[in-house]
């Protein structure tokens, strides 16, 4: 007999050994950690869950969060400073960037300024409020350049909710999809969870990753339950998460 009641689970119980390619824990330079402890915390938090790789990708947002290589670079040594000096050995960092496609984007990838992912990928962003005018083309010039774009989130672009077919556009032009762990669990709202189950039932997705900024987003990671057609689904885009960026 067919049951309505599937049974869930908790999806931070299969994330063992996962990189997580998104995240905000970088202390001090944007609207994530705001402090080495506050970094360390959140290191301690997902080290419960056996994550323990992370590539930590903070703004670079023109007029919001100008962050540099440089600046980056010096969050990172004065976080991992801290990792040596408590002989937390099991963590690895390394550091990257996600990239606001705003007017400034085309620039800074011209003159060498953006921040890749294992040397190859570059996470993109756009606003919440309206695609970027610029994004066609700025895609044009990733690819000029010889990277691979990943798109953050993908479902919490609303603009793009009832223009489904968008998402289609989006993967031919070589766009990969990188899933924000939450929005399966309707923490940034029904219609983003709607669109996030659509788009990994779909086969859309290609990473997956945490997005976390503080304590409340990792402790509502931990909150996360799925059914099992859901598991089923995630299990291999973690799992081609970890291969690529491992």
């Amino acid at each position: 007999m067919f049951s309505f009641f599937q049974k869930k689970v908790f999806l931070a119980d299969y994330l063992h050994g996962l990189v997580d390619i998104h995240n905000h824990i970088l202390p001090g330079i944007d609207d994530g950690a705001k402090t080495v402890d506050e970094s360390i915390g959140l290191i301690n938090g997902f080290k419960n869950l056996g994550v323990t790789n992370f590539i930590c990708t903070p703004h670079i947002m023109h007029n919001y969060y100008p962050n540099t290589p440089e600046t980056i670079k010096s969050s990172y040594d004065k976080l991992q400073a801290e990792l040596d000096k408590q002989n937390m050995v099991s963590a690895s960092l390394d550091f990257s960037a996600e990239h606001m496609i705003d007017d400034n984007f085309e620039t800074i990838l011209e003159n060498g300024e953006i921040m890749p992912l294992k040397n190859d990928y570059l996470l993109v962003e756009m606003s919440y409020l309206q695609a970027s005018f610029n994004f066609e083309n700025a895609i044009e010039e990733i690819a000029r350049h010889s990277y691979y774009p990943i798109l953050a989130h993908p479902e919490r672009y609303i603009y793009y909710h009832k223009k489904y077919d968008v998402y289609g556009h989006l993967k031919s032009r070589g766009i990969q999809f990188q899933l924000n762990f939450l929005s399966l669990s309707g923490y940034y709202g029904s219609e983003i969870q709607k669109i996030a189950l659509k788009l990994l039932n779909d086969g859309f997705i290609d990473f997956c990753s945490s997005d976390v900024h503080n304590q409340k987003h990792l402790n509502a990671i931990k909150e996360i339950k799925v059914s099992s057609k859901t598991l089923k689904r995630i299990l291999p885009i973690v799992e081609h998460t970890i291969k690529t960026f491992y």
